[in-house]
């Protein structure tokens, strides 16, 4: 069994690849309404704990591994 069934995507240009994406998974690609949060849940709350130790804008690539 496939380890995921669908996926909720943002609407940015970053997912323009979303065919390719849902092919390689095996899964089902949905698309979250603009401003509407609770469609996407657990990547909101995992940008919640990512906010408390890295604000917002934090460059990941000048951190190292043990930083982050």
């Amino acid at each position: 069994m496939a380890p995921y069934k669908d996926v909720t995507l943002d609407n940015g240009k970053e997912f323009a690849q979303h065919e390719r994406v849902a092919q390689k998974l095996a899964a089902d690609i949905y698309f979250a309404h603009p401003y509407s949060l609770w469609e996407r849940s657990i990547n909101e709350n995992t940008n919640g704990l990512l906010r408390r130790y890295f604000p917002k804008g934090t460059d990941f690539i000048k951190l190292s591994e043990e930083e982050i």
